[in-house]
C-alpha cells in the first residue's frame, strides 16, 4: 500500500514562499507591507541626520550699518520708553476705573494720550525700516510684529472713534481700551523679544571678529 505524499502547498505552485507571510496578533500580512519593512537602522545600516541650518541673522551687514548711522533709530529708543511708561499709568487708571467707577475723564485722557504715542511711534518706526530696509512697513525681520500692530493700531483707534462719536457706555469704551492695551502688551512683547535678537547677534558679531584678530595675531 503506498501511502499518499504531502500535498503540495498552493502558495509553492504558485511560486510564493511562505516566509512571505508574517503572522502578528493573529492577523497574516504580506512582508512587502510597509509597516513590516525593515528600516535602515534596524539592519544596522547607519543613518544619515540632515545638517542643521543656521538660523538667518536679523540684519545683513548693510542693514546694521544702516541701523547704527540712522537718527531714527535714537528716536525710536527715545519713544518705546515714554509710551511704555505712559501705556503702565494709563492702564492703572483704567483698571482704577473699570473696579470703582471714578476716574472716568483722567483715564480717557490717558488713553487718549497714549495713543498719540502709539501713532508717533508707528509712523517715526516706518520711516525707520524704510531706512534699514528699504520697505516703510512688513520688512523681512519685523514682518510678523508689524502685522500684529495693525490690530494694535486698529483697537487703539477704534477706542478714539468711539470717545469722538459717542459710542457706547464709558464701562464698554474702557473695556475697549483695556483690549487694546492687551494687544500692544502682546506687540511689545514681540519687538523686545527681537531687539534681544539683534543684541545677541551684534554680541556674536563682535566675539567672532575679536576671535579673527587673536588668530591672526
Amino acid at each position: 500500500m503506498v501511502l499518499p505524499g504531502p500535498t503540495p502547498s498552493h502558495h509553492s505552485s504558485n511560486g510564493l514562499s511562505n516566509k512571505l507571510y508574517y503572522c502578528c496578533d493573529g492577523k497574516f500580512t504580506f512582508s512587502t507591507d510597509p509597516e513590516h519593512r525593515q528600516s535602515p537602522a534596524s539592519l544596522g545600516e547607519p543613518r544619515s541626520r540632515p545638517a542643521k541650518r543656521a538660523p538667518r541673522p536679523l540684519y545683513s551687514a548693510e542693514e546694521k550699518r544702516r541701523r547704527d548711522e540712522t537718527s531714527w533709530t535714537l528716536v525710536q529708543g527715545i519713544l518705546a520708553p515714554i509710551q511704555f511708561l505712559a501705556f503702565a499709568i494709563s492702564l492703572g487708571l483704567v483698571l482704577r476705573y473699570l473696579a470703582t467707577g471714578e476716574g472716568f475723564w483722567i483715564a480717557t485722557g490717558s488713553v487718549v494720550i497714549k495713543t498719540l504715542l502709539l501713532y508717533a511711534i508707528m509712523i517715526t518706526g516706518s520711516i525707520w525700516e524704510r531706512v534699514v530696509f528699504g520697505h516703510y512697513l512688513f520688512a523681512r525681520a519685523f514682518f510678523w510684529e508689524d502685522v500684529f500692530s495693525m490690530l494694535v493700531l486698529a483697537l487703539h483707534t477704534a477706542y478714539l472713534a468711539a470717545i469722538i462719536g459717542g459710542i457706547g457706555s464709558p464701562q464698554q469704551q474702557m473695556m475697549l481700551a483695556l483690549a487694546a492695551y492687551v494687544s500692544y502688551a502682546i506687540n511689545a512683547t514681540q519687538f523686545l523679544l527681537k531687539f534681544r535678537a539683534a543684541r545677541l547677534q551684534d554680541q556674536a558679531g563682535r566675539l567672532t571678529a575679536q576671535f579673527a584678530v587673536e588668530e591672526a595675531t
